[in-house]
């Protein structure tokens, strides 16, 4: 009985050494694709952010009596309503990392660096706003460039 269980204690460290063994360990091959699929997530959550706080615009609970909903002008009612609800479309498609959700945050990145261009009037042109959709959407195309060079064709 003591020699079963003393082969098997010797079969488990056999087992736990290889696991830990360098040879054992494989290249990872999916690390863009990995890397992507985070920085997704992470869009995600930055999508739902932004969409609950134009919703929370769009309800009242940020701003005083002055910036309410009703007292804005109609481009931005309507750019708020449209963000409010494009931003939390993109994050569902983000957090799952589907292609549609990809185009669906590229929609809402350039349609914010439009408005805050062309349209200054709507939400004052920022253009530390526009940087920093830029660079998101760099972060994105880098990375999905990566992801797809690790891919066979």
């Amino acid at each position: 009985m003591s020699d079963t269980s003393a082969r098997d204690q010797a079969r488990d460290n056999a087992i736990s050494v290889n696991a830990i063994s360098s040879d054992r360990i494989e290249p990872d091959d999916n690390a863009w694709t990995r890397r992507l699929v985070i920085f997704l997530r992470i869009m995600a959550v930055v999508s739902v952010a932004k969409g609950l706080y134009h919703w929370a615009q769009v309800t009242g609970f940020v701003g005083g009596e002055e910036e309410a909903f009703e007292n804005q002008s109609m481009a931005w009612q309507t750019a708020t309503i449209y963000f409010a609800v494009i931003e939390l479309v993109a994050a569902v498609g983000l957090w799952l990392a589907t292609p549609w959700g990809a185009v669906v945050w590229l929609t809402t990145v350039v349609s914010m660096a439009v408005i805050e261009l062309m349209f200054p009037g709507i939400y004052g042109g920022s253009l530390t706003v526009v940087g920093l959709e830029a660079v998101m959407l760099a972060a994105y195309l880098a990375l999905a460039w990566m992801a797809a060079r690790e891919r066979p064709p």
